[in-house]
């Protein structure tokens, strides 16, 4: 494990804040039965509004590596720098936190990042095959099909290279990471969080329908307007 450097001082208060964010953002993951033991993962990043424009100077919370959901506790969090250096706290990060990081790098726009290991999407990812668009909550959260990335060692940042590139210029804020399970992004964690959950429901309720029958596509230009719909004007604004 890297020697911690310091969480700079005008990052005090926002770095704390989301700690207690991503501790209780973790809750959700067994609770919504999307992972099992000390699997998966939520970040959030932390915004350095005196850093450099492209983000560089941005940190992230994360959970420590094999830590118990049971465990997990807003002091117990990591934060680390963009490359994935230890910033501040006396565990090992997760072993994704390279992914995370270069998301984070290479996406300017995402704050959070999700990985579990979620049965029915991760039975889909299995079989490298993408989510087709045959749901109308697929199309409000997803905006058309969820597609499937490379296979990727875990360890390094083959993984985020891999979200990324598959991500790149796609509506979907999931993927479905080859052999081993989905990854999400979202504006905060939060929305990362939803998306994990949303995945792993549209994953089973696709995987029903096939054993009745083959799923009904939705035309594209219905999936357009449901996710504008859904996007825009859904909710309270």
């Amino acid at each position: 494990m890297s020697t911690p450097t310091t969480v700079p001082a005008h990052l005090r208060a926002a770095v704390d804040a989301a700690k207690e964010r991503v501790a209780a953002l973790h809750a959700e993951l067994p609770r919504w039965e999307l992972v099992v033991w000390t699997a998966g993962n939520v970040s959030e990043r932390v915004r350095d509004p005196r850093g450099a424009d492209d983000g560089s100077d941005d940190l992230l919370v994360i959970k420590p590596s094999g830590v118990s959901y049971d465990d997990i506790t807003p002091d117990a969090m990591v934060v680390c720098d963009l490359e994935g250096a230890l910033v501040e706290g006396d565990r090992s990060p997760s072993s994704d936190t390279a992914a995370h990081a270069y998301v984070y790098r290479h996406m300017t726009d995402v704050g959070g990042v999700v990985h579990t290991h979620s049965t029915y999407a991760t039975a889909w990812a299995a079989r490298g095959e993408e989510i087709p668009c045959v749901l109308t909550m697929m199309a409000d959260e997803f905006g058309g099909p969820i597609p499937v990335g490379p296979f990727a060692i875990i360890g390094d940042d083959s993984i985020g290279r891999g979200i990324v590139e598959t991500l790149g210029g796609h509506r979907s804020p999931a993927v479905l990471m080859r052999n081993h399970g989905p990854f999400t992004i979202g504006k905060d964690a939060r929305a990362a969080v939803k998306a994990a959950v949303m995945v792993e429901e549209v994953a089973r309720t696709v995987h029903v329908s096939r054993q009745l029958g083959e799923p009904l596509p939705i035309a594209a230009e219905h999936v357009d307007a449901l996710y504008d719909r859904y996007q825009n004007v859904y909710g309270q604004h």
